[in-house]
């Protein structure tokens, strides 16, 4: 390996600790460092795997025995420009520094995750969508250009009209067909550094997607809560949350409330009890009878139907309020099902698969709705319909017959016409991606990975689960 930073041979994990495998890991500081790193994997016979926060919920980040390139120290922003709102920045820059540069200014991201601790070079690889998809689309809609690192070393700058093939293959790509090096991003001009948001319950399942349907137009942002483990009459009930940018004449002080300590999650629960603690009181509750009640309470309080004013940050990264909220699903860990659904055809797959899992004993213990459209990037999850994600505990004793359960979810979701997001699900198999992307899509990425990629460099555990067949 090049002389330079030094390499580690460590065990990587998945985000929900269910995945892990040992890897050789680089961890470059200059995109001269990549280059180096890709030409010595090369002669030594090794394939290379791109990793940033590790925020992945399956194995999109996991090189079995091979070299990680991990970007985190790739963390500069190169330019910031308050008056265009255009950033520019290396891919280990997280969603946390992007918004607490450009925020005091007057901006905000235009997607984001549930969490802040995203880098942006992972978001772009795996094309992010929040909770506004259904008005703005995925992260890389809002790319004017990145410059990335093809696996010979040769560097591509991109546009959506400048080489768009690879614009819209490497956006949403997982580091398959090349490395980002920097990228631009054309950020949303806000007034105020609040929301306005609404919260009402839906009693089934579907009457939400009813109103994530009927709602999503008259907001900027919407998302769902949904008790996966309620049943009967009752099953799929939960709660919407809708947000809206509040306009600077109804905020009596836009700049204060744009400032960061005004957004910043405190670290404190009632300003006493350190939340770094908290998963360790939350694991007792992890499991069917617990969740079951937390679920109940949850509902219980979400009956009425309020306003209130939120921050930005406040109301988007909820998976950040807890830190390593993960930990508290047990030493097996967690994993994420996602799936996509068309408006005609989702309630009807959902009932199917929420039954499934109360029949078999293996509820989701979380469950997360949104509301989609379809986008232009090649290896897509989206649709004009709706998502929702399902967490599930991983024990010794279930991790089988949850495997099972997850296939047959897959098969109901293909026959309901649906897709799947390649950052979620770690069960999706070749055959299943076929079906859902299309020979024509998967022909096209296969020539641009000969292209960009012919001697296979590039590859991770998610590349030879999806994509070798």
């Amino acid at each position: 390996m090049p002389s330079g930073p030094p390499l580690d041979f460590a065990r990587l994990e998945n985000f929900g600790h269910s995945l892990s495998s040992t890897a050789f890991v680089l961890r470059p500081t200059t995109v001269e460092e990549i280059r180096t790193a890709l030409r010595t994997a090369a002669d030594h016979g090794m394939t290379v795997t791109v990793r940033g926060a590790g925020r992945s919920y399956n194995d999109a980040s996991l090189n079995s025995g091979q070299l990680v390139l991990d970007l985190s120290k790739l963390n500069r922003i190169l330019e910031w420009d308050s008056s265009s709102g255009r950033l520019t920045c290396e891919p280990g820059v997280t969603l946390e520094q992007a918004w607490k540069q450009v925020e005091p200014d007057g901006w905000w991201p235009p997607v984001v995750s549930g969490t802040m601790r995203t880098t942006l070079g992972g978001c772009l690889a795996a094309n992010i969508h929040g909770k506004n998809n259904f008005q703005r689309g995925p992260i890389g809609e809002h790319v004017t250009a990145f410059s990335a690192l093809l696996a010979d070393g040769t560097e591509v700058k991109c546009t959506p009209d400048d080489q768009p093939d690879l614009f819209f293959s490497m956006i949403g790509g997982f580091g398959l067909l090349g490395i980002f090096t920097s990228i631009t991003l054309q950020m949303k001009p806000v007034a105020s550094g609040l929301l306005t948001v609404d919260a009402w319950p839906s009693k089934n399942l579907e009457e939400h997607v009813h109103d994530l349907l009927e709602h999503a137009p008259h907001f900027d942002y919407i998302v769902g809560w949904v008790d996966t483990i309620a049943g009967g009459r009752g099953l799929g009930r939960g709660q919407i949350h809708a947000a809206r940018y509040l306009p600077a004449e109804q905020d009596p002080s836009p700049e204060q409330s744009r400032r960061l300590d005004r957004q910043v999650l405190p670290d404190r629960l009632f300003a006493v009890f350190p939340k770094s603690l908290l998963h360790y009181f939350m694991q007792p509750f992890v499991n069917n009878l617990g969740w079951r009640a937390v679920n109940q309470a949850k509902y219980i309080s979400a009956l009425r139907h309020h306003s209130f004013r939120q921050s930005h940050a406040a109301f988007h990264f909820l998976l950040d309020y807890v830190p390593s909220w993960e930990l508290s699903y047990g030493s097996g860990g967690l994993i994420q099902y996602q799936s996509f659904l068309p408006k005609d055809s989702a309630v009807r797959a959902w009932t199917e698969m929420l039954a499934l899992s109360h029949k078999h004993r293996l509820p989701s213990y979380l469950g997360v709705t949104k509301r989609h459209r379809p986008d232009k990037f090649l290896l897509s999850h989206a649709l004009d319909g709706f998502s929702l994600a399902m967490d599930f505990k991983v024990t010794h004793a279930n991790r089988q017959p949850l495997a099972r359960l997850l296939e047959d979810f897959d098969q109901i979701v293909l026959e309901a016409g649906g897709r799947f997001y390649f950052a979620k699900n770690s069960e999706t198999s070749a055959a299943t991606a076929r079906r859902f992307l299309g020979e024509e899509a998967l022909s096209q990425f296969r020539r641009l990975k000969l292209r960009c990629d012919p001697q296979g460099l590039l590859e991770s555990d998610l590349y030879r689960r999806v994509f070798v067949s």
